[in-house]
């Protein structure tokens, strides 16, 4: 396989992060710095990144629906409860949190160690969708829904979700929301500048993937079908 396929499995980074290792020499193949890409290596071969060997890992796909006051961290120094300590029995490999949720927001979170679909899943121009179950502290007009469709101004600029509307069967105090953006607490400010109150948050959808099925603070590994749908995604 090429080489910076073999780091990517390896968990080093994107192929694209990959490339950029070689090309500085920061990668030997069997004791020697290889900087040429498109170089093929063999499973038999000793790849070395930073002094230590890189080893290719089995690719791990696990959905969490995280809880409220889980820390979306790889580590805390305060030692509260992180999205880590609830997955750890999950797979042998070392996998990491797509995106972020934050302390008070639950639902379907997606770790791996893929870390080219990580990039993905989270690129600024084609993230992933993503629909929020949001509870307010009261009823939303009809126009403010509106108004988060056409656009919210926010301090880092301006916001707008793709769809919004009121749950059905519940009271205007929930409403659904279908975006694809990724920025901090971008929910949570959008309805603040409109001068709402967000009590919950959750998030019912994430690339396709939902949490039926899975009990809050429990997970399970994606299946076959589901991986080959995150892969295909545009």
């Amino acid at each position: 396989m090429r080489l910076n396929r073999y780091l990517a499995l390896g968990g080093v980074g994107s192929r694209r992060e990959a490339d950029k290792l070689i090309e500085a020499g920061l990668v030997t193949v069997n004791g020697k710095v290889v900087t040429e890409l498109g170089t093929k290596v063999q499973l038999t071969d000793t790849v070395q990144y930073g002094g230590h060997r890189v080893h290719t890992e089995r690719m791990r796909y696990v959905l969490l629906n995280k809880p409220k006051d889980a820390l979306t961290t790889t580590d805390d120094p305060q030692d509260r409860r992180t999205v880590m300590g609830l997955v750890a029995q999950a797979c042998p490999e070392r996998i990491y949190p797509v995106g972020r949720l934050d302390r008070n927001t639950t639902g379907v979170l997606l770790l791996t160690n893929d870390g080219d679909l990580a990039k993905k899943l989270t690129h600024p121009s084609h993230g992933a969708e993503k629909i929020y179950h949001v509870t307010l502290d009261k009823a939303v007009t009809q126009a403010h829904l509106e108004q988060l469709v056409k656009g919210v101004r926010l301090d880092d600029g301006p916001a707008h979700a793709d769809e919004a509307s009121y749950v059905d069967g519940a009271s205007k105090r929930e409403v659904g929301v279908r975006l694809h953006m990724g920025r901090n607490r971008v929910v949570r400010r959008m309805f603040e500048a409109l001068g709402y109150e967000v009590l919950k948050l959750d998030r019912v959808v994430f690339a396709g993937l939902t949490k039926k099925d899975v009990p809050r603070g429990r997970w399970r590994h994606l299946t076959d079908r589901e991986v080959v749908m995150l892969k295909r995604l545009k």
